[in-house]
């Protein structure tokens, strides 16, 4: 979740991180242990981080969020504010809506149903239709996130004990990706679109129930992980323990982000009953198989490209080299001394070791090629550095397409593989042979089959339509035409996904 459109100035090298999510219920250092779950989520989302609590049932709901990391975000006097045994926690990185403190998650209203709070994890495509009709109704947003369109689905008061169906039928009306933690005044509640898209997990600790995007978040605070919320299950956690229904929304094929093995989970992590770390060392073994190279030395890409590098060694028999250094304590914008240091982008987050390559065919193993301006930057330097030869492997297919479903990836007009041939961008990085894993060689590696996954990214097969204009600033874009160009407009991109 970006905050600003990228220029030449900062291009997005490598597909932005989506959010993190993290719930507690029945815990009496829930906000301090919803602090720590997303700590332990860092990587998912470093634009805002956000935490709603509440005392007891029936007491409102408190809501702490800030821009930054969350380190930043809290300290312990805010923290102690927080008392309760129920929170939920948010990081962002924004799809959908620009990167204010004003989208920053969770979000929280108060309605005639009390106050609701929900946090996000993915992109609804069809939320600026919604939108568009939830305002003729006369609702009032609060943010340009996708998000808030499922609280104004929610929160129309109707009779009491109809409040899970309430839930069921605006789940029904969304689109798209969606991971969701949803908390009332007496309840927590975890959902997961039927397409389960992205990752929700279910866990215990002290006989309280912890639910988290990824399970190192249980390991960091000793909770023990039960199960992976089902696409399309609604997990209710209230003072009567655990209830699960499903949403009213047929289920269809499966479609896990096949990404969240190659690049975004952390390695530590276990995603639909599969180590991140194995997966990964696995498809650099495969990698190996499909694209052998005679060299001398395997150097990865740090950090996602650590256990592919790995797999390739091992099958290989070529040694591993950390060659690269990473600089882990840059942030996300740093001054552009340009014209003083050169390669300065790509020197400030990964260094070179110059007597790991010098003399020494080398392999160099990265997770994913975007734009390729970094990749060619670091042929340049492994040739200063004294490398006799350069061969590029990737482990995994080359990234033809944008993802809409919670990625921010560049516009399609921008990935360099949907423009170019394999020799054509081995020309333009410099190296002397560049490999891909395929696509078939990348699930294999997963262990699951083909179907369970959504790999759109690479395919350009969708699971679920979309606008050809979607993009992450939808909203915004929709408020200058509904003011430059009326209501009519409007009403004719409605009819199409209707």
């Amino acid at each position: 979740m970006a905050d600003r459109l990228s220029s030449p100035q900062d291009p997005i090298e490598r597909p932005r991180d989506h959010c993190g999510l993290f719930g507690v219920y029945g815990h009496s250092n829930a906000a301090m242990l919803t602090y720590y779950g997303l700590y332990a989520l860092q990587h998912r989302g470093q634009e805002s981080a956000g935490i709603v609590s509440a005392k007891s049932d029936g007491e409102p709901l408190q809501r702490h969020v800030g821009m930054g990391l969350v380190s930043q975000v809290f300290d312990d006097a805010s923290l102690r504010e927080m008392r309760g045994d129920r929170c939920i926690g948010h990081v962002r990185y924004s799809t959908t809506g620009a990167s204010h403190l004003e989208n920053a998650q969770p979000i929280l209203v108060d309605c005639g149903r009390g106050k609701i709070a929900v946090g996000h994890n993915g992109n609804l495509v069809n939320a600026n239709v919604l939108r568009d009709e939830l305002e003729r109704g006369g609702a009032i947003f609060q943010t340009s996130a996708d998000s808030e369109v499922l609280l104004h689905l929610m929160t129309p008061p109707r009779e009491e004990g109809q409040k899970e169906s309430a839930l069921r039928r605006a789940l029904g009306r969304l689109r798209g990706a969606f991971s969701l933690l949803i908390m009332g005044e007496k309840e927590i509640i975890g959902v997961r679109d039927p397409f389960g898209f992205r990752p929700l997990s279910l866990g215990r600790l002290d006989g309280a129930y912890v639910l988290a995007s990824e399970t190192t978040a249980f390991d960091l605070i000793h909770a023990t992980f039960i199960r992976d919320v089902k696409p399309g299950e609604i997990v209710i956690i209230n003072r009567d323990g655990l209830h699960s229904v499903q949403m009213d929304t047929p289920k269809g094929r499966e479609a896990f982000c096949v990404f969240e093995y190659v690049y975004f989970a952390r390695p530590d992590s276990v995603l639909e009953g599969r180590a991140v770390t194995e997966v990964r060392r696995e498809l650099g073994r495969q990698l190996a198989r499909e694209c052998p190279a005679d060299a001398d030395v395997v150097v990865p890409v740090p950090d996602s490209g650590n256990y592919a590098a790995q797999g390739f060694s091992e099958h290989s028999r070529i040694p591993q080299e950390f060659a690269f250094v990473r600089n882990h304590y840059i942030g996300r914008t740093f001054l552009q001394p340009t014209q003083l240091i050169r390669d300065f982008n790509v020197r400030v987050k990964l260094n070179l070791i110059p007597s790991a390559v010098a003399g020494k065919r080398v392999v160099v193993v990265d997770d994913s090629i975007v734009r390729g301006t970094t990749a060619r930057a670091r042929v340049v330097n492994l040739r200063e550095a004294g490398a006799k030869e350069v061969h590029i492997r990737v482990s995994c297919p080359p990234h033809r397409h944008p993802c809409h479903y919670g990625i921010d990836f560049p516009t399609s007009g921008e990935l360099i593989a949907n423009n170019h041939s394999s020799e054509e961008i081995k020309t333009y990085l410099g190296a002397d042979s560049i490999g891909y894993l395929s696509l078939e060689g990348m699930f294999r590696a997963t262990g699951h089959p083909a179907s369970k996954f959504c790999a759109a990214c690479y395919t350009g097969e969708y699971p679920v339509p979309f606008e050809a204009d979607l993009d992450k600033f939808v909203m915004q874009k929709r408020r200058v035409a509904r003011a430059s160009l009326g209501d009519e407009v409007l009403e004719l991109d409605r009819q199409k996904l209707l």
